[in-house]
């Protein structure tokens, strides 16, 4: 046999075998593709409907809401980016969930404590006499200090949590991600009050 018949046998050959290959890997059945699912915690941040666990007030007893949260329809339009909470003067303020001292000092004409509680959300209490320094970690219901005199009167500026209530209140403010949510999601105590009838309904 001559080398260059030899060498078109092997030619040959080697065809003959990546074919068969090719047509048991195409026989083969198709390995079916399982499709990862990752479960989550849906805690809703941004509207706070659904945050586990819910928070506690950061007043004590649960106080009357003076005035409510109106987000304006543009950053840069007047509206209350936060809740006016009814409060004696030096009320003791109170972390409504665990978190860190971010910030404690001045803003403008007031005194702010910040507390950074995770995942982007933020509380932010005005005007309050801080007894924490910043990165202070706190756990919920603890003390961060205490409401400054004159807070029925801190400013309208342009601060994103202007405030105006008739007497001494708090002003509480919460931020998802930098844009602010209505506080009172967060709150354990957030369903409306029902007058019922004596005799039943």
């Amino acid at each position: 046999m001559t080398s260059r018949s030899w060498l078109h046998r092997l030619a040959l050959l080697a065809t003959l075998l990546v074919t068969a290959l090719a047509l048991t890997g195409s026989s083969a059945p198709a390995q079916r593709q399982v499709p990862v699912v990752t479960t989550t915690l849906a805690t809703s941040a941004a509207s706070g409907q659904e945050y586990e666990p819910p928070w506690s007030w950061p007043l004590s007893p649960t106080p009357v809401v003076l005035r409510q949260f109106d987000r304006p329809e543009q950053p840069w339009l007047p509206g209350h980016r936060g809740v006016d909470l009814a409060a004696d003067e030096a009320a003791r303020i109170l972390s409504p969930a665990t978190g860190r001292v971010v910030f404690a000092g001045w803003v403008v004409d007031r005194p702010v404590v910040t507390v950074d509680h995770g995942g982007g959300v933020l509380s932010s209490f005005e005007p309050v006499n801080a007894i924490l320094d910043r990165g202070r970690v706190v756990r919920e219901g603890q003390l961060l200090g205490t409401l400054a005199s004159g807070s029925g009167s801190h400013g309208s500026g342009s601060h994103a949590a202007t405030s105006h209530c008739p007497s001494s209140c708090l002003h509480w403010g919460v931020r998802v991600d930098g844009e602010y949510v209505n506080p009172l999601n967060y709150v354990t105590d957030r369903r409306p009050s029902v007058l019922l009838p004596l005799h039943g309904p």
